[in-house]
């Protein structure tokens, strides 16, 4: 199957009953002067470009956690052009909804190719899907003084308009366009809907396990600019950066991630969330996007939003820090959140009475680094008097002897129906519940198509589907960690 556009005609394949199309550039390749440069328009070609493989991924250090890269590894396919996209489509025919796909990574790692984003249950469903690349890590997210910032938020951009220009060649409606994410993905999602170059690409957004505090001032994004360049000895600039070997500049971003995250000086105290993010650069993010939300700039999108119960399990049990947790590294870690330790844990033993130091950990560490910043995001849009559907991803499985909980990324495979894929299979185990993933994605499937999951807007209420395989609807399942955090996280 063939499919023509502007920049030229490309020949996808029939899988599993669906046509995909991989590894189309949306942007021309970031190399030489182009490194840091917003990105431009794909290049074209002539004849009929093959379409029926993944194509490269962009450059990244690698993931610094061994065991992190064992469990959730990310595919590496070398080549000079990482600024591509795959969609997957039942009929080119048609006028589908269109569900846009980025992935997590802290801005750091990550590729749109991960087999577990296969979008073919999207399509057998349904739904035009798309997953996208973008840079990151340095090339993507470093605050240099001669560079346009931003890059990878730009890059996601420029993917959302070669969607509204292209999309409909695949049976997509371009005024009918979810974008969603996960993690960092979510993180630059609820950043999108805020900024103005976004406007009028997005119909709805889905933020999965992210919020709208990852988000650097200006001054901040300054300071790890100038420990990546002391550290690689070079000029704060885009010379200085680029005349790096490529290998030397992701060890080096690396050890200084490491360092500024580690909680040890007092310098670096803006970096216990992530070391690289978007930056509030007042013109491409303009300005905070929980104070954006709170002023109506997402009142005409549609918004699904929700975490998993025990998100910082990831980083806890298949580490073996469960084990190691005790109740002096308990208030060590509590400590470098910028909170009295003594009083946080406390206030978390009273609601979790018999919690173990590495329960109390995770439940500590999950609200402060994704939850509540996703209810201030939440609550913002509903004093704006715009609606979202919030959800609680609830399932837990019985890996590393049911200390996991529903940890971070767990619920990704449910949304794409991708059980079987070896990326995370370790976590949920081979026996995760179908039928839950067949609800879960059918509620996706539903918000991307009619705004509508299946249950109850958040209203005043603050109503939060928990994902289960018994599902119900509470209300305001967070009111404790709201008020634990209510001074600390605005």
């Amino acid at each position: 199957m063939d499919v023509t556009l502007a920049q030229g005609t490309f020949r996808g394949a029939r899988e599993h009953g669906v046509l995909t199309f991989k590894g189309i550039p949306y942007a021309a390749p970031p190399v030489g002067d182009h490194r840091f440069a917003p990105p431009r328009r794909p290049l074209p070609h002539e004849g009929v470009a093959d379409a029926t493989a993944y194509g490269p991924t962009v450059s990244t250090p690698p993931q610094r956690s061994a065991v992190m890269g064992e469990l959730l590894p990310d595919p590496v396919r070398p080549g000079a052009n990482g600024l591509n996209l795959n969609v997957w489509t039942p009929d080119p025919e048609a006028n589908l909804p269109v569900f846009v796909w980025i992935h997590g990574g802290g801005f750091v790692t990550g590729a749109g190719s991960t087999t577990a984003f296969d979008g073919t249950a999207f399509a057998r469903d349904g739904v035009v899907a798309v997953t996208i690349n973008y840079r990151l890590a340095a090339e993507g997210f470093l605050f240099l003084p001669d560079a346009v910032p931003n890059r990878g938020l730009l890059d996601q951009i420029a993917a959302l308009e070669w969607v509204r220009d292209n999309i409909a060649a695949f049976g997509g409606d371009p005024d009918l366009v979810t974008v969603a994410g996960e993690s960092a993905g979510a993180m630059a999602v609820l950043t999108l809907v805020t900024m103005p170059r976004a406007r009028g690409l997005v119909r709805r957004a889905i933020a999965q396990s992210g919020d709208g505090h990852h988000v650097h001032p200006p001054e901040v994004a300054r300071l790890f600019t100038s420990e990546l360049c002391a550290e690689l000895g070079v000029p704060r600039s885009v010379d200085g950066i680029a005349g790096v070997a490529v290998d030397a500049l992701h060890a080096a971003t690396n050890e200084v991630i490491t360092r500024v995250s580690a909680g040890h000086d007092r310098r670096f105290a803006e970096f216990r969330r992530l070391a690289l993010q978007p930056v509030i650069d007042g013109e491409v993010v303009p300005r905070h996007p929980v104070e954006a939300a709170g002023d109506g700039d997402t009142n005409g999108i549609d918004l699904m939003i929700g975490t998993n119960a025990e998100e910082y399990g990831l980083f806890c049990a298949p580490t073996g820090l469960a084990d190691a947790m005790d109740d002096q590294l308990l208030a060590a870690t509590v400590a470098r959140l910028g909170v009295d330790p003594g009083t946080m844990i406390e206030r978390y033993r009273s609601e979790m009475p018999g919690a173990t130091p590495a329960e109390l950990f995770v439940a500590i560490q999950s609200d402060w680094f994704c939850a509540v910043p996703a209810v201030r995001y939440t609550d913002a849009r509903r004093e704006a008097g715009a609606a979202s559907h919030v959800y609680e991803f609830a399932w837990r499985p019985d890996t590393y002897g049911g200390k996991l909980g529903a940890c971070h990324t767990l619920e990704i495979p449910f949304v794409f129906e991708t059980l079987d894929d070896p990326w995370g299979i370790a976590l949920r185990g081979p026996g995760a519940p179908r039928e839950l993933a067949a609800a879960v994605h059918r509620a996706w499937v539903d918000f991307v198509t009619t705004g509508d999951p299946g249950w109850e807007c958040y209203g005043a209420a603050r109503r939060v589907r928990r994902l289960d395989l018994c599902s119900t609807t509470v209300e305001d399942p967070g009111a404790f960690r709201r008020r634990a955090w209510e001074s600390v996280i605005q």
